[in-house]
């Protein structure tokens, strides 16, 4: 995995995990395992699991495995089943504005929102989307929130284009543990939103349907 070195990244990458490392910590939002909601960090893990694990305390889980790693400070951690080969890394440049999308994406935990049944307690599932996007720039917070909206529309419409159906037959809509890292290095002027009409908006859909079309190519 090559990410661009304008964003002063360290990346160690095996057939366990990928662990991203800044030097100066990200503002970030997230619905990660560990780390999630708002914070900020200098390390984002991804970790392979296999597609029958199952752990009560996930986030415990995560955590134990990052202290085996040598991390020993705030981070924010992810799972996915996907092996990590398979990793797809999408940079997108335009005029002044640079970000890289991460991704690992695994369809087989199709859901539809307000269609699949729900269950209790609800659980780590193999089979995940996720969305790691290291931003060159300064979203506001509200522009932070805006970015995952975006985000989220380009996915599911691109699933929708692709006809994939849920297990009921519903046309799916991401997966029941679809996650979002939204990373940003905090140069530049604050941008007050990140719709899918505005410039870097426009980056973050383009680099989500790129990367679920390679995801879902045979070379991909």
């Amino acid at each position: 995995m090559t990410i661009p070195a304008y964003h002063n990244v360290s990346v160690i990458s095996d057939e366990e995990a990928f662990i991203l490392k800044r030097a100066q910590p990200w503002d970030i939002l997230s619905s990660a395992v560990v780390g999630g909601g708002w914070t900020r960090a200098r390390v984002i893990l991804a970790r392979h699991v296999s597609k029958g694990y199952h752990h009560p305390y996930p986030d415990v889980d995560l955590r134990a495995f990052a202290q085996e790693r040598g991390i020993e400070e705030p981070f924010v951690g992810l799972m996915t089943a996907v092996y990590l080969h398979r990793i797809q890394v999408i940079n997108v440049q335009e005029h002044d504005s640079r970000l890289t999308l991460v991704m690992t994406a695994g369809f087989s935990n199709a859901t539809s929102a307000g269609l699949t049944p729900y269950w209790h307690p609800p659980s780590f599932t193999p089979g995940t989307i996720n969305l790691i996007f290291l931003i060159d720039g300064h979203l506001s917070p509200p522009a932070m929130v805006n970015a995952v909206i975006t985000a989220t529309e380009a996915k599911t419409d691109t699933l929708r284009s692709w006809g994939l159906q849920t297990r009921q037959g519903h046309p799916a809509t991401g997966t029941s543990t679809d996650s979002v890292v939204i990373a940003c290095t905090g140069r530049g002027a604050p941008l007050p939103y990140a719709g899918p009409v505005t410039v870097i908006g426009n980056m973050i859909a383009r680099a989500v349907r790129v990367g679920l079309e390679r995801v879902r190519s045979p070379e991909g």
